[in-house]
């Protein structure tokens, strides 16, 4: 089994060939391609962290939607002062679906 440790935004994802993965938004139409930064590379029993051998490595994802989060509620609230504060937010995303690891 091959699978990759890449960079996606500000975490880190475990994705394979045909996975279907939630990312921050990504710039470009739907269909496009991405490439995304190898972290880690498994390849059956052989793992690859080595820097120099990462810089040749690439994971290959084709951009399948844009879309938006679930809605989160910001409150505040100080007891006894009347103040109280809602805020709410929805973060951007896009959907990727992985065509190709290469080492």
């Amino acid at each position: 089994m091959s699978y990759a440790i890449v960079r996606a935004g500000g975490r880190q994802e475990k994705v394979s060939v045909g996975d279907i993965v939630t990312l921050d938004r990504v710039a470009g139409e739907a269909g496009a391609t991405v490439e995304l930064p190898v972290l880690m590379l498994v390849d059956g029993d052989k793992v690859t962290v080595d820097a120099k051998s990462l810089a040749s490595a690439k994971v290959t994802a084709e951009k399948v939607e844009d879309l938006r989060g679930p809605k989160i509620v910001i409150q505040k609230y100080k007891n006894k002062t009347g103040y109280k504060k809602r805020q709410g937010f929805r973060a951007e995303l896009t959907t990727v679906k992985i065509t190709s690891i290469d080492a």
